[in-house]
């Protein structure tokens, strides 16, 4: 118990306080996360992203296996999600919310700030690693399953990925380091981007606590458990399996990667279901709400779940 207690003091216990402070200022002030989420998306998370790419210490093999690895654990979760919802009776528009919710994890205002107050340098950099894949597979694939639920093709939303700053931060960051151009980190340059970098963790966390506090989980509740479990049960398992089957040299991003699939569910889905299903009902629920909902409750959740899976890949049992 003690250990418990001191691994949420270090790694999560900081971030649920950050993320309280923004769920209190949101039910005190009138507070539109819209402006700060702008910030992180186009200027902090992007120099975050570059800056560490550059700089990580991660070996190519890891990047590409970090990578295929969150390929397979997409394609996986998706197929399960699928078999799941439709077992219990899902019909479109909520089957294809509940495929997003399963799927696609808060890797960033979350995974980045857990991974690096669990596993320190490497843990940072291997979320980083995560967010950037993930988020080029959400505005792909999760474009596609978000509007398949308004009946509708819409893969020419897909061209959304080409207007994400992450992607070239990634692929900036990428070429950089082949043509051996990254700067010595102490330089002015590196440390600005370190600094505005640094800066995307703590208002990533205050936009979540934001974000949670202007959720309305009441008419959905009782439909969010096939979700639930399967972002708080089974995805973390299927990450393990992953991880072990592809054999990363570096345990501390097996670590992370299993640590990163364990993560609640994202906040995006909701943003892509809102502009394709609109206001879209499931037996008299609003999708958006059905989302919402399952972003809350995995969140809170994942307070337990996470200080006891951090404990565990900690211990080096499992891996």
């Amino acid at each position: 118990m003690a250990g418990l207690l001191g691994i949420f003091a270090s790694a999560i216990g900081p971030i649920v306080a950050i993320a309280a402070v923004g769920y209190v200022l949101a039910t005190v002030k009138e507070i539109d996360p819209e402006p700060l989420n702008t910030a992180v998306v186009y200027v902090l998370a992007p120099a975050l992203v570059f800056h560490s790419l550059a700089v990580t210490e991660l070996e190519a093999a890891t990047l590409l296996r970090v990578t295929i690895g969150i390929g397979i654990f997409t394609a996986v979760m998706w197929g399960i999600a699928e078999l799941v919802g439709r077992g219990v009776g899902e019909r479109e528009p909520a089957l294809s919310a509940l495929v997003l919710v399963a799927i696609f994890c808060n890797s960033g205002n979350l995974g980045i700030p857990v991974s690096d107050f669990a596993f320190g340098e490497v843990g940072r950099q291997t979320a980083v690693l995560f967010l950037s894949v993930q988020s080029v597979l959400m505005y792909t694939l999760g474009v596609y399953v978000a509007s398949r639920s308004s009946g509708s093709a819409g893969l020419a939303g897909v061209r959304r990925v080409f207007y994400i700053p992450l992607v070239y931060a990634v692929i900036a960051a990428l070429l950089a380091r082949a043509l051996d151009l990254v700067p010595p980190a102490e330089t002015a340059a590196m440390e600005t981007l370190q600094l505005v970098g640094d800066a995307s963790i703590p208002l990533m966390l205050l936009i979540l606590g934001i974000q949670l506090a202007r959720t309305d989980t009441a008419a959905a509740v009782s439909r969010a458990w096939p979700a639930t479990a399967l972002k708080m049960g089974v995805a973390p398992v299927v990450g393990l399996g992953i991880a072990l089957a592809l054999g990363f040299q570096d345990p501390t991003v097996a670590r992370v990667f299993v640590l990163e699939t364990a993560m609640p569910a994202a906040v995006t889905p909701l943003i892509l279901v809102i502009e394709f299903a609109g206001s879209a009902r499931s037996d008299g629920v609003l999708v958006s709400e059905y989302v919402s909902t399952c972003v809350f409750i995995t969140t809170l959740l994942s307070i337990p779940v996470l200080t006891v899976l951090i404990a565990i890949l900690r211990s080096g049992v499992v891996i």
